[in-house]
């Protein structure tokens, strides 16, 4: 049958090839991977993806930011396939190759800075921090790390311990890793009025003073933006003084860049919106296209501070990862997809806007470029309102629209369309979430 409200649908959801698969997944899959929808993915293209029911779904979630240049995209599904057809692994700790030092060589260009530095590849964004942890102990001789209330970096041990949210991150997963501070984060819409963003960075700063002290201190680790905490973009002046702080006291500033990085927030990096030059910045998500790879990049007299030997994986910088990644970095500059976040944010922020004009339960419209979200509160309050937020990404989804939730109380929608996305289909994407706005 197909959905009169939208054409895509063809079947209830979960439909019928879906609830097989669910049964096969109960009997197979540990409960605690979980799936935000009841469906299982068949194809994709164009900002839509296809179940195995026929179902078509807009996509703006971009699988957490990752498939930015398409799903699949046409030139990193071609360089995927040539790299298979020639090899697929050698562990780059025994053999190098091409691949590895030309993705390094595109990083140490697009990262912010025109400093000398250097790269290493890793798997995943939680691998990408815990390496960059690594090198500003190493290279510092300091133990601890800074972190900030509704971050989130990863969820390995250490990642979890540099993580804010217990549940389900945390939740008696430990101990954790020790040597970690955590001090408050610039969140304009909670902060006290009128703070500035050079207020709440001194804030952070005498936390980190009084209760450990700058000598101490290895690197402060924050996100320009912040993603699982909620999209929280700190107040203008905060990410600067921070920075200098760490400048002034031998401290290692690290720009976890994951969720922000490659043209999301309509600039190559979110660090440039402020004319950040961190010490050392972390990549993953959109890197390789949708195929797992991770990168620390960082000046180079503090990347090559670790001895020989210390830093890499047997995976790490895997061939085909890298071939998806140089085509993906392709196809960023080719269609000029820092362009097309902005665009993102041109369609899609007025009407965000204007939805909280006529919706006293929406506290806040936050983000840039492609990266934009709605925090849900209770009306006269202002207490987070997760019940409602639920219900609408669950309306969304039953209408056919991929969107994800966020925030540390999970009050949070978050929009990730692709980059590539089509207009008319973010148009449409748009149109669902203000339905299920107004029917929630």
């Amino acid at each position: 049958m197909t959905n009169t409200a939208n054409p895509g649908l063809r079947t209830g959801i979960p439909g019928p090839a879906a609830q097989r698969l669910g049964l096969r997944r109960e009997r197979a899959v540990a409960d605690g991977a979980s799936s935000l929808l009841p469906v299982y993915t068949e194809s994709g293209g164009d900002g839509v993806l296809i179940d195995v029911d026929g179902n078509a779904f807009i996509d703006l979630g971009s699988g957490i930011a990752v498939t930015s240049v398409g799903n699949p995209a046409p030139k990193v599904t071609e360089a995927i396939r040539e790299q298979a057809g020639r090899f697929i692994h050698t562990c780059f700790m025994v053999s190098g190759y091409e691949g590895y030092v030309e993705v390094c060589e595109q990083l140490n260009e697009l990262t912010p800075g025109a400093h000398d530095k250097r790269s290493v590849l890793s798997n995943s964004g939680a691998e990408a921090v815990e390496n960059a942890v690594k090198i500003a102990r190493h290279a510092t001789g300091r133990s601890t790390v800074v972190v900030f209330d509704n971050a989130y970096h990863g969820r390995t041990n250490l990642t979890m311990a540099l993580t804010a949210k217990n549940m389900p991150y945390k939740h008696r997963f430990g101990p954790f890793a020790p040597e970690i501070a955590r001090v408050p984060m610039s969140y304009p819409y909670r902060d006290p009025h009128g703070m500035t963003g050079q207020q709440a960075a001194q804030r952070a700063i005498d936390r980190i003073r009084t209760q450990v002290g700058a000598e101490n201190t290895a690197a402060v680790l924050l996100e320009p933006i912040q993603g699982e905490g909620g999209f929280i973009v700190p107040a203008p002046g905060f990410l600067p003084a921070i920075a200098e702080w760490c400048r002034d006291n031998g401290v290692l500033f690290i720009a976890d860049e994951i969720q922000t990085g490659f043209c999301r927030t309509g600039s190559w990096f979110a660090c440039e919106h402020e004319n950040i030059l961190p010490d050392l910045i972390t990549t993953a998500k959109a890197l390789a296209g949708g195929l797992p790879l991770a990168a620390v990049t960082g000046r180079a007299e503090i990347m090559n501070s670790v001895h020989r030997g210390g830093l890499g994986g047997t995976y790490s910088g895997n061939p085909i990862a890298c071939a998806a990644a140089l085509a993906a970095i392709d196809t960023m500059r080719e269609q000029n997809l820092v362009a097309a976040a902005a665009a993102v944010e041109e369609t899609t922020r007025p009407r965000l806007d204007a939805l909280a004009q006529r919706d006293d339960g929406i506290g806040e419209v936050r983000g840039r470029g492609a990266m934009l979200a709605l925090e849900f509160v209770h009306p006269g309050t202002g207490r987070p309102d997760p019940e409602r937020t639920a219900r609408i990404a669950a309306h969304c989804h039953r209408a056919g629209t991929i969107v994800l939730t966020c925030g540390t109380h999970d009050n949070v929608i978050r929009l990730l369309p692709p980059l590539t996305i089509p207009a008319q289909t973010l148009v449409e994407g748009l149109d669902t979430l203000e339905a299920a706005v107004a029917e929630c």
